[in-house]
C-alpha cells in the first residue's frame, strides 16, 4: 500500500512541465493572498516545492538534451573541417 505522499509524488512525475508550472503559479498565488491556516499554508508549501522540483527535472532534462544536441553538432562540424 502507497502512502498519500507517495501517491503524491507519483501523481506530481506524471505532469507535464507546462502543468506543473501553472499549478506553482496557483500555489504561490494562494499562498501570497494569505487568508489560510497554518495547515493549509504548509500543505500548500509542500506542494509547491514538489511542483517545483518537478520543474526543475524537465528543465535539467531539456538542458541535458540540448547540450547533446550542441556537442553532437560541433562534432560533426570539427569532423567536415578535417578533410
Amino acid at each position: 500500500m502507497t502512502s498519500e505522499v507517495e501517491q503524491s509524488v507519483a501523481v506530481s512525475e506524471a505532469l507535464g512541465y507546462e502543468q506543473a508550472r501553472d499549478e506553482l503559479i496557483e500555489v504561490v498565488r494562494r499562498l501570497e493572498a494569505g487568508g489560510t491556516t497554518l495547515e493549509e499554508s504548509l500543505a500548500l508549501w509542500e506542494r509547491g516545492e514538489e511542483l517545483a522540483k518537478v520543474c526543475r527535472r524537465w528543465l535539467d532534462g531539456a538542458r541535458a538534451r540540448l547540450d547533446a544536441a550542441l556537442a553532437e553538432e560541433a562534432e560533426a562540424a570539427d569532423g567536415d573541417g578535417d578533410r
